[in-house]
């Protein structure tokens, strides 16, 4: 009987030792494998690292080498910026490509899933793929350009830029606005610099009682004594309105477009200072009480 337990407890001490001497290895035998994927996965992300590094620098180089390309061609400056950011984007896809296979993930069941996921991605990008199209529409049919002063969706502008999704439009106090291509492509555009000339409207309100023809050939003066007032199509001054404090008078001529606004703001100054000259008041709202 004490045999049996001498021999049990014997080997119960046994068993607990080599349990005790097992563990140190498992831990080493883990404590290595950890360092063989540190190892590895740090290899990776230095690769990775280096690869979009020198990425962006190719890139770099291409987008100044296409847009040397373009400008050396006299391509219009509207393709220009279209052709920039559309390499620019499709480049940068290819380098997170690019990153993502040096890290060590399969690139192929990453295009599946890309690809399994386009759906969705495509219903969720579908106003980006409208505006894509507009752009391309724009670039085709050529409503405008970069350079041109626009009115489109409430906005006015200059149009600074033309991209593959927005039109980028520079406000008359230098706010830059995105517009969307597939707006701008099936709404209304107003462009200013279309045609190279521009006509050009004041209504002037003078009193009651005031000589027409006197108006009239004083306007003229004015008028001839400006030359950058075209003769073609003539000058027009007629009685435009009988309004209830003033009589309206209309002026409409004829000047290029890069004119437009200096004739617009000198003719106003030379107007108001002529009429004060030869008498001819402006009116200002009056009403008139009768007491019974």
């Amino acid at each position: 009987m004490i045999s049996t337990l001498t021999a049990s407890l014997a080997n119960k001490v046994a068993q607990h030792t080599e349990t005790l001497t097992d563990k140190p290895q498992q831990l080493e035998v883990i404590i290595q494998q950890f360092f063989d994927w540190g190892i590895s996965a740090g290899k990776n992300i230095l690769v990775a690292l280096i690869v979009f590094v020198v990425g962006r620098f190719i890139i770099s180089m291409i987008n100044k080498f296409v847009a040397g390309m373009l400008e050396r061609r006299h391509v219009e400056a509207t393709i220009q910026s279209f052709l920039k950011s559309f390499v620019n984007i499709l480049l940068t896809v290819l380098l997170i490509i690019s990153v993502v296979s040096a890290l060590g993930i399969n690139t192929t069941s990453f295009a599946a899933l890309l690809a399994s996921a386009g759906v969705a991605i495509g219903m969720a990008l579908s106003g980006n793929l409208q505006n894509l199209a507009g752009g391309l529409i724009i670039l085709l049919f050529k409503p405008y350009k970069v350079g041109d002063w626009i009115e489109a969706q409430g906005t006015s502008g200059s149009v600074k830029e033309i991209q593959i999704f927005h039109t980028l439009l520079t406000t008359g106090d230098n706010k830059v606005v995105y517009i969307p291509n597939g707006a701008m492509s099936s709404g209304v555009v107003t462009n200013y610099n279309r045609n190279d000339t521009r006509r050009v409207e004041w209504i002037i309100g003078v009193e009651y009682g005031a000589n027409i023809e006197q108006i009239k050939a004083t306007l003229e003066e004015l008028i001839n004594a400006d030359q950058r007032i075209l003769q073609d199509p003539a000058p027009m001054i007629v009685l435009y309105a009988l309004s209830a404090s003033s009589v309206d008078i209309c002026i409409r001529i004829w000047t290029t477009q890069a004119q437009y606004w200096n004739v617009y703001f000198d003719m106003n100054r030379r107007i108001y200072d002529e009429f004060n000259k030869r008498g001819i008041d402006f009116p200002f709202p009056q009403l008139t009480v009768h007491q019974g």
